[in-house]
């Protein structure tokens, strides 16, 4: 845990249910194996299960589960054999995660993700970029930073990942040198797309792109969708298609 050598997923809980539960898992699993972690798949799901059940059953609630590789030697080399850690905690949410936010304030950070396709995806604990830019959103009282690569493209804000909206076509960056691949992410690609007869692209996106958009979001695990109102000083689209894929997600919040 000391050089970030672990993983974690933020988990919304309503009512006694997790949403997207299995998304979750399949990216811890995947984040594991790329760490080369023992499988702790079963021991996860138990203490969330115990965890899930000690909350009220009609309350909104974050919870977080953090593993780490366990103790090992000084110097960065890994034990030979790990005996992961298994942390979970949990919060009461502030907003009802079925009322889709107002639109955000966006502006850019001038501190960009560091190339590294080893890592592109994962949700590791050594997320000081992210932090970086998320002081410099709060100095300048944007409501998200934009997050660019080392070739200045688009990737994310500072706590989602990002689309924007052209005519029936979701575009949304590759994630192949850097990000995280989230599973709202997932769940807008893979569900929402079909349910409401939408293209999704996976592309290369400039600024300008996301600046002539129809509709620009991001989304996350707690918020689920938060559409763009102002990119960089340039005001934004309605969010149209945005309260579609809200109101399709929010029927996933009660399955």
């Amino acid at each position: 845990m000391d050089y970030g050598d672990g993983l974690f997923e933020t988990l919304l809980v309503v009512d006694g249910h997790v949403p997207l539960r299995s998304f979750h898992f399949d990216r811890l699993q995947s984040g594991l194996a790329s760490l080369h972690f023992p499988d702790v798949h079963d021991a996860v799901s138990r203490q969330l299960d115990e965890a899930v059940a000690a909350l009220s059953s009609d309350g909104n609630y974050s919870v977080r589960i953090t593993v780490t590789r366990g103790g090992g030697p000084r110097g960065y080399a890994p034990p030979a054999t790990a005996r992961p850690r298994i942390i979970l905690s949990a919060a009461a949410m502030p907003r009802d995660p079925a009322i889709m936010a107002e639109p955000a304030i966006v502006g850019v950070s001038t501190c960009r993700w560091g190339k590294q396709p080893a890592l592109a995806g994962v949700k590791h604990l050594n997320r000081l970029e992210q932090v970086l830019a998320a002081m410099e959103r709060e100095n300048a009282g944007w409501d998200e930073a934009l997050m660019l690569d080392q070739a200045g493209a688009p990737i994310s804000v500072t706590s989602g990942n990002l689309f924007c909206v052209s005519g029936q076509t979701l575009l949304t960056p590759i994630l192949e040198d850097c990000g995280i691949d989230g599973t709202r992410r997932r769940f807008f690609i893979e569900r929402c797309a079909v349910d409401l007869d939408l293209v999704v692209r996976e592309v290369p996106l400039s600024i300008e792109d996301l600046k002539t958009a129809d509709e620009v979001f991001y989304c996350n695990s707690l918020i689920g969708l938060r559409p763009v109102g102002e990119l960089d000083g340039v005001r934004m689209g309605e969010p149209v298609v945005c309260a579609r894929l809200f109101e399709r997600y929010c029927k996933e919040l009660t399955l």
